[in-house]
């Protein structure tokens, strides 16, 4: 896409938009066409990290045992390896832990206990744990997470992306939505003849169609 035309849309979008007692998310809809999702090549579900990060801060989990110590430094939430059987119990507490954190990781060495105890759970929501290798720094594995989004295609031919927040800059937004349109792209049969259009909003906002290339 043309950075002034780009930029042009964002600011409509701003135009469309009244100002909300809180921080807006700038959203991003894909609408596909001829594409045969029945087809498992043609699903895919992926993370994706933003040239200029998300503009707001995630919530991360990780589920430790030797690695507990440094991952309570850094983390928003540590399970510990002993209260795994506890957590799978307590379906309440499980169900909002699912739902309140962004990401989440596991030491590798629980990684086959991770899936089986919570597999079900995660697995449906694209929030399967992500390995954490013996003696690794926790730190760089919780900070990549302020950057990335997941972009998901399954069941419906249309892709919803948060690219950014109304606090970042009009080229900060523009080229995360750059970015992950050409991802996306990349990963349809036909490229951008597969996409019928996309829009972008603040999330009280009015929708502003993008012209794609």
């Amino acid at each position: 896409m043309e950075k002034n035309i780009l930029l042009e849309r964002i600011k409509e979008a701003k135009e469309k938009s009244k100002k909300r007692n809180f921080v807006q998310s700038w959203d991003i809809s894909i609408n596909l066409k001829n594409l045969n999702l029945k087809k498992p090549e043609n699903r895919f579900s992926y993370e994706f990290t933003l040239p200029n990060g998300r503009g707001k801060e995630t919530k991360t989990v990780v589920f430790a045992d030797t690695l507990a110590a440094e991952a309570k430094k850094t983390a928003d939430l540590v399970i510990l390896k002993k209260e795994i059987d506890d957590l799978i119990r307590d379906k309440k507490r499980l169900k909002k832990i699912v739902n309140d954190y962004d990401w989440f990781f596991g030491e590798a060495p629980l990684m086959p206990t991770i899936a089986k105890s919570f597999g079900a759970v995660l697995g449906p929501r694209g929030k399967i744990p992500k390995p954490i290798p013996p003696k690794a720094k926790v730190e760089p594995f919780v900070k990549m997470t302020k950057k990335m989004v997941r972009v998901t295609l399954k069941e419906t031919p249309v892709i919803h992306i948060a690219v950014g927040t109304e606090k970042m800059s009009d080229e900060e937004v523009a080229a995360n939505i750059d970015a992950v349109i050409n991802s996306v792209k990349e990963r349809l049969p036909k490229g951008v003849n597969n996409i019928k259009s996309a829009h972008l909003k603040l999330t009280m906002g009015k929708p502003v169609r993008l012209i794609l290339k």
